[in-house]
């Protein structure tokens, strides 16, 4: 396996969908190869992204990986996989005002609310449950691009929430001042690791907090373009193992 150069960077932090997964939502086996040889040579490589914990463990095992994830776009940080670090959720007015807009827009949009243990949405939705639930973020998808804009005009006119997205048809929503890079400020305390050390890889919105925050922000090449404008650098996609590019420039 190559050697390490000496280099300033000590952790990477990498989104899953549209980062480090392929279409098929696989890790491919050069992404797979270069994140063995960082963690071989000590570089911390943690994941940060909009998945609840549930949707980050079997991949995380398949990489025989034990470090931090950021989970839920940073309303939740695990230690390990296994062990919650901490956790923030959305206050009841949130909540309130939240379902009401779900309630106006039903039937043109699809919803996820993910909370502590579980995920209620569009299918499953039981009032009384859900408002007894640990909110930690609500996902919604329109493909009526207006209708998408509409809500995010009045989720945003609100001021009690982050705003972002995963992908452009839809909008997610997490407690004021939660993104991937308060979640990754978290995850360099632990380690009493400097942000300035940190290499940040993403797709979309819900990646920019992190991008900006961290030493070096990469941008994949299938990022949205706001995404592009916010990076320092563009790698390949994620379908060309843009992840393994830029381990291998940078920390070997």
């Amino acid at each position: 396996m190559a050697q390490q150069i000496t280099t300033r960077f000590k952790m990477i932090a990498l989104d899953m969908d549209g980062t480090l997964l392929n279409r098929k939502q696989e890790i491919s086996e050069q992404n797979r190869k270069w994140i063995q040889a960082a963690l071989e040579a000590d570089v911390k490589v943690i994941l940060a992204t909009s998945r609840p914990i549930r949707g980050v463990l079997e991949h995380a095992k398949s990489l025989n990986f034990d470090l931090p994830v950021v989970v839920s776009n940073g309303s939740e940080v695990w230690k390990t996989p296994r062990e919650l670090h901490s956790r923030y959720e959305m206050n009841a007015e949130t909540k309130e005002r939240i379902v009401e807009v779900l309630r106006q827009h039903e039937g043109n949009i699809r919803f996820w609310v993910q909370v502590a243990g579980g995920q209620f949405d569009y299918d499953n939705w039981d009032p009384m449950k859900a408002h007894e639930a640990k909110w930690l973020q609500v996902a919604i998808k329109a493909e009526d691009a207006d209708r998408l804009k509409e809500i995010y005009e009045e989720l945003h006119s609100w001021s009690m929430l982050e705003i972002s997205n995963s992908h452009i048809t839809n909008i997610e929503c997490n407690p004021p001042g939660r993104n991937k890079g308060s979640g990754l400020l978290e995850v360099c305390g632990m380690f009493g690791i400097r942000m300035d050390e940190v290499i940040a890889v993403g797709d979309s919105l819900n990646d920019v907090s992190m991008i900006r925050a961290a030493g070096l922000g990469v941008a994949m090449g299938n990022a949205q373009d706001y995404v592009k404008r916010a990076a320092d650098e563009i790698t390949l996609s994620n379908e060309e193992d843009g992840v393994a590019d830029i381990i291998q420039r940078y920390f070997f």
